[in-house]
C-alpha cells in the first residue's frame, strides 16, 4: 500500500515543475495546462510576481492566526472588497477552500435568518463538507452520508418557472454556481439569475453565489455576479484567488457583514500572511496585465476557432469553456494529451473543460486549435 492514499485518478506522469501556462514532467516532457490545476493557476504556474511576494512575505513572518492584526490581511481584505466593488460587496472572511468558504456562507444564513431550508440545483457541486455535500448534487459522494446530511430542495437549473413557483419563505439560503464546471459547463440566462435574486431578495431568503471557479475575472469581469449584473448576499471564492496558495473567502453584502458577530466565524489558519501577501499579488497580476480583457478575448477566439469535426460548439464563458463533441469526448482527450495539451473531462460524457490561466499564450492557442482541427475520430 502507498503511503499516499490513492483518493484521485492523477495524470500518468510525475509532474516536475511548472512555469506560465505550461507544466513539465519529471521526464522532461512539456505541456500546455488548459486543465489550470482544476481552474486554480489564474495568473499562471509560479508567476515571478507571486513567487516574489511570497517569498517576502515568508521571510518576514511565515504565520500568526486571527489573534493577531496583520496589516497584509488588512490589506488583503480591502483590496479585495474593492475589486469586488460592482457586485455590492463589503465584508470579507478569510478560510483556506471552497468548502469552507461554502460552508460558513450556509453558516450564516441559517444563524442570521432563523430558517433550516437550503435550495440548491439540479447539477450543482459545492465542496466536500457537510452543508456543502447537503447542496452537492453528486450521489457517489453524498450517498454513503444520506443519513446525516441536512434536507436541501434541489430546483431544476436555469428553469424560470420553478423560481416563480417555488415559495423561498422558509428557506435561509438559496446556493447557485453561475456556471456548472463539474457538470459539462452549463449555463443559465441573466434573466434567470436576475429573476432568482428578485424572489429570494423578497422572501429574505439570502441568495450564495457559489464563484469558486467563476470569480477572479474568469468570466471577463470580476465575478459572474457582476456579469448578469447580480448583487447576492453572499459570494464564495477559492481556487484561483491566490493563484495556487490554499485560501477561500466568504464575501458579505453590507447587510449581511453588519449582522456578524464576534465568534460567529472562526479560523486557525484563514488568512494567513503567505495566503494573503499571494492573494494582492494575484489582484495586482489581474489588473497590471489587464487579464479579465485577455479572457474575453481568447474566449472569443476559441468559439469561433475551434468548432469543425471534432468540436460541435464551445460553450460557457470566458476562460471556463466547455468543448462539446459529437460523442463521447473521451478520444479526444487522449489525443490532445499525445498533443501534450491538458485539458478537464466533465460530468457530460460529451463536453472537454478548458479553464488554463488568464493569461494564457499564443503558442498554447494555437497548439490547441491545431490539434483539435487535425483530430480525425
Amino acid at each position: 500500500m502507498p503511503a499516499l492514499l490513492e483518493t484521485y485518478a492523477a495524470f500518468p506522469f510525475v509532474l516536475d515543475r511548472g512555469s506560465g501556462d505550461r507544466v513539465h514532467a519529471e521526464d522532461g516532457t512539456e505541456y500546455f495546462d488548459w486543465y489550470g490545476g482544476h481552474c486554480v493557476t489564474s495568473t499562471g504556474h509560479s508567476h515571478p510576481r507571486l513567487v516574489a511576494a511570497i517569498a517576502e512575505q515568508a521571510g518576514k513572518l511565515l504565520f500568526y492566526s486571527a489573534a493577531a492584526r496583520l496589516r497584509v490581511r488588512e490589506q488583503a481584505a480591502q483590496a479585495l472588497i474593492d475589486y469586488l466593488a460592482g457586485c455590492g460587496a463589503a465584508g470579507v472572511f478569510f478560510c483556506n477552500s471552497g468548502a469552507e468558504a461554502n460552508e460558513n456562507a450556509l453558516k450564516l444564513a441559517i444563524k442570521q435568518t432563523g430558517r433550516t431550508g437550503l435550495v440548491s440545483f439540479d447539477g450543482g457541486w459545492h465542496g466536500r463538507t457537510l452543508l456543502a455535500l447537503s447542496v452537492t448534487d453528486d450521489p457517489k459522494i453524498t450517498e454513503p452520508y444520506a443519513g446525516i446530511l441536512p434536507p436541501s430542495q434541489r430546483l431544476p437549473f436555469g428553469d424560470l418557472a420553478a423560481v416563480e413557483q417555488f415559495d423561498f419563505t422558509k428557506t435561509a439560503a438559496v446556493i447557485v454556481e453561475p456556471i456548472q464546471s463539474m457538470s459539462g459547463i452549463r449555463t443559465a440566462s441573466a434573466a434567470w439569475f436576475q429573476r432568482l435574486r428578485e424572489r429570494t431578495a423578497a422572501a429574505g431568503c439570502w441568495l450564495i453565489f457559489d464563484e469558486i471557479q467563476t470569480g477572479m475575472s474568469r468570466m471577463g469581469v470580476a465575478t459572474a455576479a457582476e456579469f448578469y449584473g447580480v448583487q447576492p448576499d453572499a459570494i464564495s471564492l477559492a481556487k484561483g484567488l491566490a493563484s495556487g496558495v490554499p485560501i477561500g473567502a466568504t464575501v458579505l453584502s453590507a447587510e449581511r457583514a453588519a449582522a456578524v458577530k464576534s465568534g460567529d466565524l472562526g479560523s486557525t489558519f484563514g488568512g494567513g500572511p503567505l495566503a494573503m501577501a499571494a492573494m494582492l499579488a494575484t489582484l495586482r497580476v489581474i489588473a497590471d496585465e489587464q487579464l479579465a480583457r485577455r479572457a474575453r478575448e481568447v474566449a472569443e477566439r476559441l468559439r469561433a476557432s475551434l468548432p469543425g469535426a471534432a468540436v460541435q460548439t464551445v460553450i460557457g464563458e470566458g476562460l471556463l469553456l466547455g468543448l462539446r463533441t459529437p460523442g463521447p469526448a473521451a478520444a479526444l482527450k487522449r489525443h490532445l494529451f499525445e498533443r501534450r495539451l491538458l485539458v478537464g473531462a466533465s460530468g457530460d460524457p460529451s463536453v472537454l473543460r478548458l479553464m488554463p490561466c488568464l493569461n494564457v499564450s499564443e503558442a498554447a492557442i494555437v497548439a490547441l486549435e491545431t490539434a483539435v482541427h487535425e483530430f480525425k475520430g
